[in-house]
């Protein structure tokens, strides 16, 4: 819904829905129309039937399931015979952890879906001596972490965290209950300091479970300070200041975060007149709004996540 090029200049990105009969593209935000060097971004609806052929070309690109079930297929390795996997089912981001699918850059693949499928597409291009391989992500392989509280609590789902075997690409999924905020305190990532901050190009893209509901998100700095309502299939860019938001009361939030930048961190600054508020009350009884599956991978989640 949003696009920033500078804090200053926005342009809204509404989804736009397409027969269900029909394969293509709901919507698309490419790097030279944000303004931007990394990050592209897509939802995309495949249907039964009419399969969607594509190359990964110089960039490397994340395929989450938002809902549907397909199979990919691919060439794999040095005999180029091809792999199908696949890719859910999964009802709704609020009803199933996701399944993922990440391609490295120079890989022809085709999507074939077995019901009504909708993919978000992620991509950002690849070093050329970076060497990466396809890697399938099942519901199990993704993160859990239950994070802030009170009505500040959410969850996160990693699904392409920091230690991932990628370039550029970082992705995970956030899940607000109704009435909460997330990205709290407000962080920004538009400095590049590390270990604490990191600069990155930040899509958020939003799903809510149910048509009328809506949300806020604040984006500012020291120049500008603006608030955009947000609502079911928006996309909003965010490229510098600090960018909290807040779903209203009544209907659960979901955000997918697509990020990319020169640096394999989430490394992000607090505003510091909101810092003191990670002294935590506890956490909302309600999340998860998603279970993690019980076999999930035993890892740590990263602790340095931009939510």
């Amino acid at each position: 819904m949003i696009l920033c090029r500078r804090l200053a200049s926005r342009v809204q990105y509404p989804s736009s829905p397409i027969p269900s009969t029909r394969t293509g593209i709901t919507v698309e935000v490419t790097a030279a129309r944000a303004g931007w060097r990394y990050l592209h971004f897509a939802v995309r609806q495949v249907v039964p039937g009419k399969p969607w052929t594509h190359n990964t070309g110089t960039q490397e690109c994340c395929l989450v399931l938002l809902a549907g079930c397909c199979r990919v297929t691919y060439p794999s390795g040095k005999s180029g015979s091809p792999v199908t996997l696949t890719l859910g089912p999964r009802l709704s981001v609020f009803a199933d952890y996701p399944h993922a699918l990440y391609l490295p850059p120079r890989t022809a693949f085709s999507v074939t879906a077995d019901v009504r499928t909708q993919l978000a597409d992620g991509r950002a291009p690849s070093r050329p001596r970076t060497r990466l391989a396809p890697r399938l992500i099942r519901p199990e392989d993704c993160g859990f972490e239950i994070r802030g509280g009170g009505n500040a609590t959410r969850q996160i789902v990693d699904i392409i965290p920091p230690d991932f075997p990628a370039d550029r690409l970082l992705v995970c999924e956030v899940l607000t209950p109704a009435g909460n905020w997330s990205s709290y305190p407000p962080h920004k990532h538009d400095t590049d300091r590390p270990p604490g901050e990191v600069k990155l190009e930040e899509i958020y893209y939003y799903r809510f479970d149910h048509p009328d509901a809506y949300g806020f998100q604040r984006l500012y700095d020291r120049r500008t300070d603006r608030t955009v309502t947000v609502g079911h299939g928006d996309v909003v860019l965010v490229r510098s200041g600090y960018h909290p938001f807040v779903t209203a009361y009544g209907y659960n939030a979901y955000y997918l975060n697509v990020l990319a930048g020169t640096r394999r961190s989430m490394a992000a600054s607090d505003d510091p007149r909101y810092a003191a508020f990670r002294a935590w009350p506890p956490p909302d009884a309600r999340v998860p709004l998603v279970a993690p599956p019980v076999n999930r991978s035993s890892r740590e989640a990263p602790r340095q996540t931009v939510d």
